[in-house]
Protein backbone atom coordinates (compact mmCIF):
# COMPACT_ATOMS: atom_id res chain seq x y z
CA UNK A 1 0.00 0.00 0.00
CA UNK A 2 1.41 3.37 -1.00
CA UNK A 3 2.42 5.68 1.79
CA UNK A 4 2.73 9.16 0.26
CA UNK A 5 1.90 9.67 -3.40
CA UNK A 6 2.49 13.43 -3.44
CA UNK A 7 6.23 14.20 -3.43
CA UNK A 8 5.83 17.35 -1.32
CA UNK A 9 3.90 15.40 1.30
CA UNK A 10 6.57 12.69 1.23
CA UNK A 11 9.29 15.26 1.87
CA UNK A 12 7.36 16.76 4.79
CA UNK A 13 6.88 13.27 6.27
CA UNK A 14 10.52 12.17 6.05
CA UNK A 15 11.56 13.58 9.46
CA UNK A 16 8.91 11.38 11.06
CA UNK A 17 8.79 8.24 8.89
CA UNK A 18 12.00 7.96 6.85
CA UNK A 19 11.72 4.19 6.26
CA UNK A 20 8.02 3.43 6.44
CA UNK A 21 6.11 2.15 3.41
CA UNK A 22 2.57 2.40 4.82
CA UNK A 23 0.46 4.62 7.02
CA UNK A 24 -0.72 2.90 10.19
CA UNK A 25 -1.58 3.49 13.82
CA UNK A 26 0.87 4.44 16.57
CA UNK A 27 0.34 1.92 19.36
CA UNK A 28 2.66 1.42 22.32
CA UNK A 29 5.49 3.09 20.45
CA UNK A 30 5.12 0.91 17.35
CA UNK A 31 3.64 1.37 13.90
CA UNK A 32 0.73 -1.06 13.55
CA UNK A 33 -0.71 -1.51 10.07
CA UNK A 34 -4.46 -2.04 9.88
CA UNK A 35 -6.18 -4.84 8.02
CA UNK A 36 -9.50 -3.17 7.31
CA UNK A 37 -10.96 -1.37 4.34
CA UNK A 38 -8.77 0.95 2.29
CA UNK A 39 -9.09 4.61 3.17
CA UNK A 40 -8.21 6.95 0.29
CA UNK A 41 -7.39 10.56 1.09
CA UNK A 42 -7.48 13.17 -1.65
CA UNK A 43 -5.47 16.37 -1.84
CA UNK A 44 -7.91 19.19 -0.98
CA UNK A 45 -6.03 21.53 -3.32
CA UNK A 46 -6.26 19.30 -6.40
CA UNK A 47 -8.86 16.63 -5.70
CA UNK A 48 -6.26 13.99 -6.63
CA UNK A 49 -5.26 10.99 -4.49
CA UNK A 50 -2.78 12.01 -1.82
CA UNK A 51 -2.27 8.80 0.15
CA UNK A 52 -4.15 5.67 1.19
CA UNK A 53 -4.00 3.23 4.06
CA UNK A 54 -5.93 0.42 5.73
CA UNK A 55 -8.48 1.06 8.47
CA UNK A 56 -7.07 0.05 11.86
CA UNK A 57 -10.11 -1.90 13.07
CA UNK A 58 -11.05 -3.62 16.32
CA UNK A 59 -7.84 -5.63 16.81
CA UNK A 60 -5.65 -2.55 16.68
CA UNK A 61 -8.06 -0.68 18.98
CA UNK A 62 -7.72 -3.49 21.52
CA UNK A 63 -3.92 -3.32 21.27
CA UNK A 64 -4.07 0.43 21.82
CA UNK A 65 -6.17 -0.04 24.95
CA UNK A 66 -3.70 -2.56 26.37
CA UNK A 67 -0.76 -0.29 25.55
CA UNK A 68 -2.53 2.67 27.16
CA UNK A 69 -3.16 0.75 30.38
CA UNK A 70 0.52 -0.20 30.64
CA UNK A 71 1.72 3.27 29.67
CA UNK A 72 -0.62 5.00 32.11
CA UNK A 73 0.62 2.86 35.02
CA UNK A 74 4.21 3.90 34.30
CA UNK A 75 3.31 7.54 33.66
CA UNK A 76 1.24 7.89 36.82
CA UNK A 77 4.14 6.61 38.94
CA UNK A 78 6.16 9.68 38.02
CA UNK A 79 6.00 12.65 40.32
CA UNK A 80 3.79 15.48 39.14
CA UNK A 81 6.88 17.65 38.76
CA UNK A 82 8.50 14.91 36.68
CA UNK A 83 5.50 14.85 34.34
CA UNK A 84 5.76 18.62 34.03
CA UNK A 85 9.43 18.45 33.05
CA UNK A 86 8.66 15.80 30.45
CA UNK A 87 5.92 17.95 28.96
CA UNK A 88 8.31 20.89 28.72
CA UNK A 89 10.67 18.62 26.79
CA UNK A 90 7.84 17.67 24.44
CA UNK A 91 7.08 21.36 23.85
CA UNK A 92 10.71 21.97 22.89
CA UNK A 93 10.67 18.97 20.56
CA UNK A 94 7.51 20.25 18.84
CA UNK A 95 9.17 23.61 18.21
CA UNK A 96 12.27 21.86 16.85
CA UNK A 97 10.06 20.02 14.32
CA UNK A 98 7.80 22.99 13.66
CA UNK A 99 8.43 23.48 9.94
CA UNK A 100 7.93 19.88 8.75
CA UNK A 101 4.89 19.62 11.04
CA UNK A 102 3.43 22.79 9.55
CA UNK A 103 4.06 21.57 6.00
CA UNK A 104 2.55 18.17 6.76
CA UNK A 105 -0.56 19.85 8.17
CA UNK A 106 -0.84 22.28 5.26
CA UNK A 107 -0.64 19.57 2.62
CA UNK A 108 -2.81 16.92 4.26
CA UNK A 109 -5.48 19.25 5.68
CA UNK A 110 -5.40 21.92 2.96
CA UNK A 111 -4.70 24.73 5.42
CA UNK A 112 -2.50 27.71 4.48
CA UNK A 113 1.07 27.39 5.71
CA UNK A 114 0.73 30.80 7.39
CA UNK A 115 -2.00 29.25 9.58
CA UNK A 116 -0.37 25.90 10.26
CA UNK A 117 2.88 27.49 11.41
CA UNK A 118 0.93 29.43 14.00
CA UNK A 119 -1.05 26.37 15.05
CA UNK A 120 2.08 24.27 15.59
CA UNK A 121 3.46 27.03 17.83
CA UNK A 122 0.20 26.99 19.79
CA UNK A 123 0.46 23.22 20.28
CA UNK A 124 3.88 23.71 21.86
CA UNK A 125 2.33 26.41 24.05
CA UNK A 126 -0.35 23.94 25.16
CA UNK A 127 2.25 21.51 26.44
CA UNK A 128 4.12 24.33 28.17
CA UNK A 129 0.95 25.60 29.84
CA UNK A 130 -0.16 22.24 31.19
CA UNK A 131 3.40 21.33 32.17
CA UNK A 132 3.12 24.23 34.63
CA UNK A 133 -0.13 22.87 36.03
CA UNK A 134 1.13 19.29 36.52
CA UNK A 135 2.28 19.85 40.12
CA UNK A 136 -0.11 22.69 41.00
CA UNK A 137 -3.53 21.11 40.51
CA UNK A 138 -4.17 19.04 43.59
CA UNK A 139 -6.56 18.23 46.38
CA UNK A 140 -7.28 20.26 49.48
CA UNK A 141 -7.82 19.88 53.20
CA UNK A 142 -11.44 20.40 54.26
CA UNK A 143 -12.22 21.72 57.80
CA UNK A 144 -14.91 19.17 58.64
CA UNK A 145 -16.78 19.57 62.00
CA UNK A 146 -15.31 16.48 63.62
CA UNK A 147 -11.99 15.14 64.85
CA UNK A 148 -11.08 13.90 61.39
CA UNK A 149 -8.49 15.10 58.97
CA UNK A 150 -10.38 15.18 55.68
CA UNK A 151 -8.49 15.73 52.46
CA UNK A 152 -9.15 15.19 48.78
CA UNK A 153 -6.98 13.67 46.10
CA UNK A 154 -7.13 14.54 42.41
CA UNK A 155 -6.54 11.24 40.64
CA UNK A 156 -6.29 10.52 36.90
CA UNK A 157 -9.24 9.00 35.07
CA UNK A 158 -6.90 6.35 33.62
CA UNK A 159 -7.32 5.85 29.85
CA UNK A 160 -9.13 8.57 27.91
CA UNK A 161 -10.45 8.21 24.36
CA UNK A 162 -10.23 11.43 22.35
CA UNK A 163 -11.84 11.74 18.91
CA UNK A 164 -10.78 14.77 16.87
CA UNK A 165 -11.92 16.33 13.56
CA UNK A 166 -10.33 17.13 10.21
CA UNK A 167 -10.53 20.93 10.30
CA UNK A 168 -7.60 21.56 12.71
CA UNK A 169 -5.96 18.17 13.29
CA UNK A 170 -2.76 19.05 15.12
CA UNK A 171 -4.32 21.93 17.05
CA UNK A 172 -7.14 19.78 18.43
CA UNK A 173 -4.73 16.90 19.13
CA UNK A 174 -2.59 19.15 21.33
CA UNK A 175 -5.69 20.82 22.79
CA UNK A 176 -6.85 17.43 24.11
CA UNK A 177 -3.66 15.48 24.78
CA UNK A 178 -1.80 18.07 26.86
CA UNK A 179 -4.30 18.49 29.73
CA UNK A 180 -5.06 14.77 29.80
CA UNK A 181 -1.48 13.58 30.22
CA UNK A 182 -0.53 16.41 32.58
CA UNK A 183 -2.87 14.80 35.13
CA UNK A 184 -1.36 11.34 34.68
CA UNK A 185 -3.78 9.87 32.14
CA UNK A 186 -2.98 7.92 29.01
CA UNK A 187 -4.66 8.73 25.72
CA UNK A 188 -6.08 6.84 22.78
CA UNK A 189 -6.49 9.48 20.09
CA UNK A 190 -8.68 8.73 17.07
CA UNK A 191 -8.22 11.58 14.57
CA UNK A 192 -10.40 11.93 11.51
CA UNK A 193 -9.60 9.26 8.94
CA UNK A 194 -8.96 12.14 6.52
CA UNK A 195 -6.21 13.81 8.56
CA UNK A 196 -4.28 11.33 10.73
CA UNK A 197 -0.74 12.33 9.77
CA UNK A 198 0.11 15.20 12.13
CA UNK A 199 -1.52 13.46 15.10
CA UNK A 200 0.66 10.42 14.38
CA UNK A 201 3.70 12.68 14.08
CA UNK A 202 2.87 14.36 17.39
CA UNK A 203 2.86 10.99 19.19
CA UNK A 204 6.24 10.17 17.65
CA UNK A 205 7.69 13.52 18.70
CA UNK A 206 6.46 13.07 22.26
CA UNK A 207 8.07 9.64 22.58
CA UNK A 208 11.32 10.80 21.05
CA UNK A 209 11.35 13.50 23.73
CA UNK A 210 11.07 10.81 26.42
CA UNK A 211 7.36 10.21 26.98
CA UNK A 212 6.82 6.56 28.01
CA UNK A 213 5.45 4.38 25.24
CA UNK A 214 1.74 3.80 25.46
CA UNK A 215 0.90 7.13 27.07
CA UNK A 216 -0.22 8.52 23.69
CA UNK A 217 -1.60 6.09 21.13
CA UNK A 218 -3.08 7.19 17.79
CA UNK A 219 -5.54 5.10 15.82
CA UNK A 220 -5.75 5.67 12.07
CA UNK A 221 -9.15 4.62 10.81
CA UNK A 222 -12.85 5.20 10.37
CA UNK A 223 -15.07 6.36 13.19
CA UNK A 224 -17.77 3.74 12.58
CA UNK A 225 -15.26 0.89 12.86
CA UNK A 226 -12.06 1.85 14.65
CA UNK A 227 -13.59 4.64 16.74
CA UNK A 228 -16.53 2.49 17.77
CA UNK A 229 -14.19 -0.37 18.71
CA UNK A 230 -12.07 1.97 20.81
CA UNK A 231 -15.13 3.28 22.63
CA UNK A 232 -16.12 -0.29 23.49
CA UNK A 233 -12.79 -1.03 25.22
CA UNK A 234 -13.29 -1.64 28.97
CA UNK A 235 -10.05 0.26 29.68
CA UNK A 236 -11.55 3.53 28.41
CA UNK A 237 -12.85 5.60 31.34
CA UNK A 238 -13.78 8.85 29.57
CA UNK A 239 -14.62 10.00 26.04
CA UNK A 240 -13.86 13.40 24.50
CA UNK A 241 -15.29 14.21 21.09
CA UNK A 242 -14.81 17.26 18.87
CA UNK A 243 -17.01 17.36 15.79
CA UNK A 244 -20.55 17.57 14.46
CA UNK A 245 -23.76 17.48 16.47
CA UNK A 246 -25.14 14.28 14.85
CA UNK A 247 -21.94 12.33 15.49
CA UNK A 248 -21.59 13.85 18.96
CA UNK A 249 -25.09 12.66 19.81
CA UNK A 250 -24.21 9.10 18.75
CA UNK A 251 -20.98 9.13 20.75
CA UNK A 252 -22.68 10.63 23.79
CA UNK A 253 -25.35 7.93 23.66
CA UNK A 254 -22.75 5.17 23.32
CA UNK A 255 -20.76 6.58 26.25
CA UNK A 256 -23.90 6.87 28.36
CA UNK A 257 -24.72 3.19 27.77
CA UNK A 258 -21.37 2.39 29.35
CA UNK A 259 -21.91 5.04 32.07
CA UNK A 260 -18.81 6.84 30.82
CA UNK A 261 -18.47 10.58 31.36
CA UNK A 262 -17.94 12.58 28.19
CA UNK A 263 -16.90 15.99 26.93
CA UNK A 264 -18.61 17.00 23.69
CA UNK A 265 -17.33 20.00 21.74
CA UNK A 266 -19.76 20.28 18.85
CA UNK A 267 -20.88 22.71 16.16
CA UNK A 268 -21.85 26.34 16.12
CA UNK A 269 -23.81 28.97 14.26
CA UNK A 270 -22.32 31.93 16.06
CA UNK A 271 -23.82 35.42 15.93
CA UNK A 272 -21.42 38.28 15.21
CA UNK A 273 -23.40 41.41 16.18
CA UNK A 274 -22.52 44.84 14.76
CA UNK A 275 -24.20 47.98 16.12
CA UNK A 276 -24.38 51.24 14.19
CA UNK A 277 -22.01 52.98 16.62
CA UNK A 278 -19.18 50.47 16.04
CA UNK A 279 -15.93 51.28 14.28
CA UNK A 280 -17.24 49.83 11.03
CA UNK A 281 -13.94 49.35 9.23
CA UNK A 282 -12.43 47.43 12.14
CA UNK A 283 -15.64 45.48 12.56
CA UNK A 284 -15.63 44.60 8.84
CA UNK A 285 -12.11 43.21 9.13
CA UNK A 286 -13.17 41.33 12.25
CA UNK A 287 -16.20 39.93 10.46
CA UNK A 288 -14.00 38.63 7.63
CA UNK A 289 -11.60 36.98 10.07
CA UNK A 290 -14.53 35.51 11.96
CA UNK A 291 -15.90 33.58 8.99
CA UNK A 292 -13.28 33.41 6.23
CA UNK A 293 -10.21 32.46 8.27
CA UNK A 294 -9.49 28.76 7.83
CA UNK A 295 -11.95 28.77 4.91
CA UNK A 296 -14.74 28.96 7.46
CA UNK A 297 -13.95 25.45 8.71
CA UNK A 298 -14.13 26.44 12.36
CA UNK A 299 -16.71 25.57 14.98
CA UNK A 300 -16.62 29.15 16.31
CA UNK A 301 -16.92 30.81 12.89
CA UNK A 302 -19.03 33.97 12.90
CA UNK A 303 -21.37 32.60 10.26
CA UNK A 304 -24.37 34.77 11.21
CA UNK A 305 -23.54 38.45 10.78
CA UNK A 306 -26.17 40.52 12.59
CA UNK A 307 -26.03 44.17 11.50
CA UNK A 308 -28.13 47.09 12.74
CA UNK A 309 -30.41 48.46 10.01
CA UNK A 310 -28.97 51.99 10.01
CA UNK A 311 -25.61 50.68 8.70
CA UNK A 312 -26.66 47.35 7.19
CA UNK A 313 -26.13 48.07 3.49
CA UNK A 314 -22.92 50.00 4.04
CA UNK A 315 -21.44 47.40 6.35
CA UNK A 316 -22.35 44.38 4.25
CA UNK A 317 -20.77 46.13 1.28
CA UNK A 318 -17.54 46.63 3.27
CA UNK A 319 -17.42 42.92 4.11
CA UNK A 320 -18.19 41.94 0.51
CA UNK A 321 -15.45 44.22 -0.85
CA UNK A 322 -12.97 42.70 1.58
CA UNK A 323 -14.05 39.16 0.71
CA UNK A 324 -13.26 39.79 -2.96
CA UNK A 325 -9.65 40.64 -2.10
CA UNK A 326 -8.89 37.57 0.01
CA UNK A 327 -6.30 35.33 -1.69
CA UNK A 328 -7.25 31.67 -2.22
CA UNK A 329 -4.61 29.25 -3.41
CA UNK A 330 -1.93 26.65 -2.82
CA UNK A 331 -1.70 25.88 0.91
CA UNK A 332 2.11 25.97 0.79
CA UNK A 333 2.24 29.45 -0.76
CA UNK A 334 3.06 32.23 1.68
CA UNK A 335 0.62 34.46 -0.23
CA UNK A 336 -2.38 32.19 0.36
CA UNK A 337 -4.86 33.49 2.93
CA UNK A 338 -7.43 30.70 2.70
CA UNK A 339 -7.08 27.24 1.27
CA UNK A 340 -9.60 24.71 0.00
CA UNK A 341 -12.38 22.91 1.81
CA UNK A 342 -10.86 19.77 3.30
CA UNK A 343 -12.79 17.09 1.44
CA UNK A 344 -15.27 16.47 -1.38
CA UNK A 345 -18.23 15.66 0.89
CA UNK A 346 -17.87 18.92 2.81
CA UNK A 347 -17.27 20.85 -0.42
CA UNK A 348 -20.57 19.61 -1.82
CA UNK A 349 -22.32 20.44 1.45
CA UNK A 350 -21.06 24.04 1.41
CA UNK A 351 -22.08 24.56 -2.21
CA UNK A 352 -25.52 23.07 -1.62
CA UNK A 353 -26.20 25.46 1.27
CA UNK A 354 -25.16 28.47 -0.82
CA UNK A 355 -27.65 27.37 -3.49
CA UNK A 356 -30.31 26.79 -0.85
CA UNK A 357 -29.77 30.30 0.51
CA UNK A 358 -30.19 31.82 -2.94
CA UNK A 359 -33.31 29.73 -3.56
CA UNK A 360 -34.80 31.03 -0.30
CA UNK A 361 -34.32 34.63 -1.39
CA UNK A 362 -30.88 35.61 -0.09
CA UNK A 363 -28.75 37.72 -2.43
CA UNK A 364 -25.18 36.59 -3.12
CA UNK A 365 -23.10 39.78 -3.12
CA UNK A 366 -19.64 38.19 -3.08
CA UNK A 367 -18.04 34.83 -3.75
CA UNK A 368 -19.44 31.54 -4.95
CA UNK A 369 -22.81 31.04 -6.60
CA UNK A 370 -22.93 27.46 -5.36
CA UNK A 371 -21.49 25.85 -8.48
CA UNK A 372 -18.46 23.56 -8.32
CA UNK A 373 -15.27 24.44 -10.15
CA UNK A 374 -12.45 22.17 -11.32
CA UNK A 375 -9.07 22.00 -9.64
CA UNK A 376 -9.62 21.27 -5.96
CA UNK A 377 -12.25 21.98 -3.34
CA UNK A 378 -12.05 25.77 -3.38
CA UNK A 379 -14.94 28.01 -2.34
CA UNK A 380 -14.46 31.75 -2.65
CA UNK A 381 -15.33 33.83 0.46
CA UNK A 382 -19.08 34.24 0.07
CA UNK A 383 -21.45 36.88 1.46
CA UNK A 384 -25.23 36.44 1.42
CA UNK A 385 -27.38 39.52 1.99
CA UNK A 386 -31.03 39.94 2.98
CA UNK A 387 -31.02 36.77 5.03
CA UNK A 388 -33.63 36.14 7.70
CA UNK A 389 -33.01 33.96 10.71
CA UNK A 390 -35.63 31.46 9.55
CA UNK A 391 -33.69 30.53 6.39
CA UNK A 392 -31.68 27.33 6.26
CA UNK A 393 -28.49 29.30 5.60
CA UNK A 394 -28.99 31.01 8.97
CA UNK A 395 -29.82 27.85 10.90
CA UNK A 396 -27.58 25.10 9.51
CA UNK A 397 -23.85 24.90 10.14
CA UNK A 398 -22.17 25.51 6.78
CA UNK A 399 -18.58 24.95 7.92
CA UNK A 400 -17.24 26.89 4.99
CA UNK A 401 -16.38 30.51 4.06
CA UNK A 402 -20.01 31.61 3.85
CA UNK A 403 -21.57 34.38 5.94
CA UNK A 404 -25.29 35.15 6.23
CA UNK A 405 -25.97 38.85 6.88
CA UNK A 406 -29.13 39.44 8.96
CA UNK A 407 -30.69 42.82 9.68
CA UNK A 408 -31.84 43.92 13.17
CA UNK A 409 -33.27 47.13 14.65
CA UNK A 410 -32.79 47.11 18.42
CA UNK A 411 -30.50 45.63 21.03
CA UNK A 412 -33.30 43.38 22.26
CA UNK A 413 -33.94 42.09 18.75
CA UNK A 414 -30.24 41.37 18.18
CA UNK A 415 -30.08 39.30 21.37
CA UNK A 416 -33.28 37.45 20.45
CA UNK A 417 -31.94 36.58 16.99
CA UNK A 418 -28.56 35.52 18.42
CA UNK A 419 -30.26 33.16 20.88
CA UNK A 420 -32.71 31.78 18.31
CA UNK A 421 -30.46 28.86 17.43
CA UNK A 422 -29.91 25.31 18.59
CA UNK A 423 -26.22 26.14 18.98
CA UNK A 424 -24.39 28.13 21.64
CA UNK A 425 -20.66 27.92 21.06
CA UNK A 426 -19.53 31.50 20.50
CA UNK A 427 -20.55 35.03 19.58
CA UNK A 428 -19.37 38.63 19.49
CA UNK A 429 -20.53 42.22 19.65
CA UNK A 430 -19.05 45.35 18.06
CA UNK A 431 -20.00 48.65 19.71
CA UNK A 432 -18.45 51.70 21.36
CA UNK A 433 -21.09 51.61 24.10
CA UNK A 434 -19.34 49.84 26.98
CA UNK A 435 -22.51 49.20 28.97
CA UNK A 436 -24.26 47.74 25.92
CA UNK A 437 -21.29 45.51 25.19
CA UNK A 438 -21.49 43.93 28.64
CA UNK A 439 -25.27 43.65 28.53
CA UNK A 440 -25.13 41.77 25.26
CA UNK A 441 -22.26 39.55 26.43
CA UNK A 442 -24.27 38.60 29.50
CA UNK A 443 -27.43 37.74 27.59
CA UNK A 444 -26.19 35.84 24.54
CA UNK A 445 -26.14 32.11 25.33
CA UNK A 446 -22.67 31.03 24.25
CA UNK A 447 -19.62 29.48 25.85
CA UNK A 448 -17.21 32.06 24.42
CA UNK A 449 -18.02 35.69 23.65
CA UNK A 450 -15.87 38.50 22.28
CA UNK A 451 -16.30 42.26 22.54
CA UNK A 452 -14.86 44.28 19.63
CA UNK A 453 -12.84 41.31 18.43
CA UNK A 454 -13.39 37.77 17.21
CA UNK A 455 -11.78 34.33 17.31
CA UNK A 456 -9.11 34.97 19.92
CA UNK A 457 -8.53 31.66 21.69
CA UNK A 458 -5.86 30.73 24.21
CA UNK A 459 -5.09 27.51 26.03
CA UNK A 460 -5.40 29.29 29.40
CA UNK A 461 -9.04 30.23 28.79
CA UNK A 462 -11.94 27.74 29.13
CA UNK A 463 -13.60 26.65 25.90
CA UNK A 464 -16.87 24.82 25.30
CA UNK A 465 -20.49 25.25 24.37
CA UNK A 466 -24.05 25.72 25.52
CA UNK A 467 -27.10 23.86 24.20
CA UNK A 468 -26.38 21.64 21.17
CA UNK A 469 -22.83 22.94 20.98
CA UNK A 470 -21.92 20.43 23.65
CA UNK A 471 -20.90 20.23 27.27
CA UNK A 472 -17.69 20.19 29.28
CA UNK A 473 -14.63 22.38 28.81
CA UNK A 474 -11.48 21.62 26.85
CA UNK A 475 -8.92 24.18 27.97
CA UNK A 476 -7.86 26.37 30.86
CA UNK A 477 -7.76 25.01 34.37
CA UNK A 478 -11.34 23.81 33.82
CA UNK A 479 -10.03 21.05 31.54
CA UNK A 480 -8.12 19.57 34.47
CA UNK A 481 -11.38 18.96 36.29
CA UNK A 482 -12.48 16.96 33.25
CA UNK A 483 -9.37 14.77 33.36
CA UNK A 484 -9.33 13.98 37.08
CA UNK A 485 -11.65 12.34 39.57
CA UNK A 486 -11.89 13.30 43.23
CA UNK A 487 -11.31 10.99 46.15
CA UNK A 488 -12.22 12.10 49.67
CA UNK A 489 -9.99 10.63 52.43
CA UNK A 490 -10.98 10.69 56.14
CA UNK A 491 -8.38 10.16 58.88
CA UNK A 492 -9.43 9.90 62.53
CA UNK A 493 -7.10 12.04 64.68
CA UNK A 494 -8.76 11.89 68.13
CA UNK A 495 -6.93 10.05 70.90
CA UNK A 496 -10.27 8.66 72.10
CA UNK A 497 -12.59 8.67 69.11
CA UNK A 498 -16.27 8.76 69.81
CA UNK A 499 -18.01 5.44 69.16
CA UNK A 500 -21.42 5.89 67.61
CA UNK A 501 -22.21 2.27 66.83
CA UNK A 502 -20.88 -1.23 67.46
CA UNK A 503 -19.37 -3.17 70.39
CA UNK A 504 -15.87 -4.35 71.36
CA UNK A 505 -14.17 -5.34 74.62
CA UNK A 506 -13.67 -2.18 76.68
CA UNK A 507 -15.79 -0.03 74.40
CA UNK A 508 -19.50 0.66 75.03
CA UNK A 509 -20.01 -2.35 77.28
Amino acid sequence: MTHFIDSRLRDAALPFWPDVASVGSHVGGDLVIGRGATISVNDPATGQLLFSYADAGADVAAKAAAAAVAGQAEWARLTAAGRGRMMQAIARAILAAAEPLAQLEALSAGKPIRDTRGEVAKVAEMFEYYAGWADKFHGEVIPVPSSHLNYTRREPMGVVLQITPWNAPIFTAGWQIAPAISMGNAVILKPSELTPLTSLALALIAERAGLPKGVVNVLAGFGHSTGQAALAQPAVKKVVFVGSVPTGRLIGEAAARRLLPSVLELGGKSANIVFADADLERAAIGAQAAIFGGAGQSCVAGSRLLVQSAVYDRFVDLVAQGAAKIKCGDPLSAETEIGPINNAKQYDHVLSLIREGADEGAEIVAGSNGESTPGGYYVRPTVLKNVTNTMGIARKEVFGPVVAAIRFETEEEAIAIANDSEFGLAGAVWTTDVARAHRVAAQVKAGTFWINSYKTINVASPFGGYNHSGHGRSSGVEALYEYTQVKSVWVETAAEPAVAFGYAPGLRE
